[in-house]
């Protein structure tokens, strides 16, 4: 989220502050499914009707998720701070899941990306007109974004998908840009399938490390793409050691997959780990030729 506003809030020219306007209150009744009595302010939907409590739960699923502000401030010529503009990321579910009673099994209900957008564009209208409505924020320029979560089974995050800005004098959304960035998980048959080189790329990588170190558990790769451009690539790999001196020729033997097998053109983290510690830490950030390698003690 930050990452985004920066693009419209320079970090040369603003402060960065936690949203100071929309409270614990104020957000929490947002979230409630709407009730003309008891949750009036409710953002999801109201229940509605069903033959059972599954298929009301179905029909009219939570869409809504989190709502997170960030505020930006600009320096007075007092050298004070001002309030400039603010951030909302409104995060909307890709999978809605559920209970009909207390202690009763789980159930899930997908939500298409294109059901999930148009809830999200109501439910920005009138975020949008609320914090038109809140002192202090009648005339601040807003910057909007829409987060569509993973699912709770996924190992990588969901992502933003679109993006707005509202100038002070506007209390209307106009038109929706399309954010175009992904997580991928590596190995998965969407890797294979959509982003075969960076699969390959790991693949190698694998043989080279099993035919090094036989016993390790695995290697799990997270990639953070821009359009089709990988601009961040996680590594994970869990082994067991036996002495320190393992660990090191090890972390030492990866480092040098790393500068061989690697191309530079982005992020590069590797993570060593044994069961729940962390051994070694191996980073390299686009552009670089060589890393940084720490051994933890």
């Amino acid at each position: 989220m930050r990452r985004h506003s920066t693009s419209v809030y320079d970090p040369d020219k603003y402060f960065f502050q936690e949203g100071q306007y929309l409270t614990e209150d104020i957000l929490y009744s947002w979230l409630e499914r709407y009730d003309k009595e008891e949750h009036p302010l409710g953002l999801n939907p109201a229940l509605g009707e069903g033959e059972t409590s599954e298929e009301a739960e179905r029909k009219n699923p939570k869409y809504l998720s989190h709502i997170v502000e960030q505020n930006y401030l600009t320096k007075t010529d007092g050298e004070m701070v001002k309030l400039s503009g603010i951030s909302i990321a409104i995060a909307m579910k890709s999978v809605y899941r559920f209970q009909t009673e207390v202690g009763g099994p789980y159930y899930y209900q997908e939500i298409s990306k294109n059901k999930m957008l148009s809830e999200a564009n109501k439910i920005a209208d009138e975020v949008l007109k609320r914090i038109r409505e809140i002192e202090g924020l009648e005339k601040v320029p807003v910057m909007m974004m829409i987060y569509r979560e993973a699912p709770q089974s996924s190992l990588v995050p969901g992502n933003f998908v679109a993006k707005t800005n509202i100038a002070g004098d506007e209390s209307s959304i106009g038109d929706w840009k399309e954010v175009d960035e992904n997580y991928v998980l590596f190995p998965s048959n969407n890797a294979e399938k959509n982003y075969s080189d960076t699969s390959a790329t790991l693949s190698d990588f694998e043989a080279d490390v099993a035919s090094y170190f036989p016993n390790y558990v695995s290697v799990i790769g997270k990639g953070f793409y821009q359009g089709e451009e990988l601009r961040d690539l996680t590594i994970d790999i869990p082994v067991s050691f036996y002495g320190k001196s393992e660990l090191i020729g090890f972390t030492q033997y990866v480092y040098g997959l790393v500068l061989s097998g690697f191309p530079n053109h982005y992020n590069l983290e590797i993570n060593i780990t044994s069961g729940q510690n962390q051994e070694a830490l191996i980073v390299r950030e686009a552009g670089e030729e060589e890393g940084f390698v720490h051994i933890y003690n």
